[in-house]
C-alpha cells in the first residue's frame, strides 16, 4: 500500500452575493454546507456545520431585513478556524438584547456570539458594516463579542 501524496488544503475562501429577500438565509445555509463540505475544504472544518449555518442564517437573516440592498456572504477557512463575513449596506450594528421568556425575536445575536471565538462589527468609509464572525474549528468554543 502506497500513502497518498496529495496535500490538504489549510485554508479555503468563496463569496456569494444575496438578494435582499427572506429566501437568501435559506440559500445562505445550502451555500455553506456545500463550501464546507467540498473538497477544497479542510475536512475539520465540516465538523462545525451545525454552527456555521446556524451563524450563516442568523447574520443573513438580519442584513436582508436591516439592511438597505442584497448582501454579501464571504465564507473563509484558515487552520483552526472558519470566518463568516456578511455585509449589508445599513449603519445600524448588531444589538446584543435581553429578551423575555415569551420573546418571538432579538436571541440571534446572542446565539451567534455563544457559538463564536469572536464577532466583531466594521464600519465602512463608503456606507454599510461588515459582521464578522470567527468559530474555532480545533477544540472547544469560545465565546464572542459585539
Amino acid at each position: 500500500m502506497r500513502a497518498s501524496t496529495r496535500r490538504t488544503r489549510r485554508s479555503a475562501r468563496v463569496e456569494y452575493t444575496l438578494p435582499r429577500e427572506d429566501a437568501s438565509a435559506r440559500w445562505a445555509r445550502r451555500l455553506t454546507a456545500g463550501f464546507l463540505s467540498g473538497s477544497r475544504t479542510p475536512p475539520e472544518a465540516a465538523l462545525h456545520m451545525d454552527e456555521a449555518t446556524l451563524v450563516v442564517s442568523e447574520l443573513v437573516t438580519n442584513a436582508t431585513r436591516h439592511g438597505h440592498s442584497r448582501c454579501r456572504l464571504r465564507l473563509s477557512t484558515a487552520p483552526r478556524s472558519l470566518t463568516i463575513e456578511v455585509h449589508d449596506d445599513s449603519t445600524g450594528h448588531p444589538v446584543l438584547r435581553a429578551t423575555g421568556p415569551d420573546g418571538e425575536s432579538g436571541r440571534g445575536i446572542a446565539l451567534v456570539s455563544r457559538l463564536t471565538r469572536r464577532l466583531d462589527v466594521t464600519d465602512h468609509p463608503r456606507g454599510g458594516k461588515t459582521v464578522r464572525a470567527v468559530l474555532s474549528t480545533g477544540t472547544g468554543t469560545g465565546t464572542g463579542t459585539v
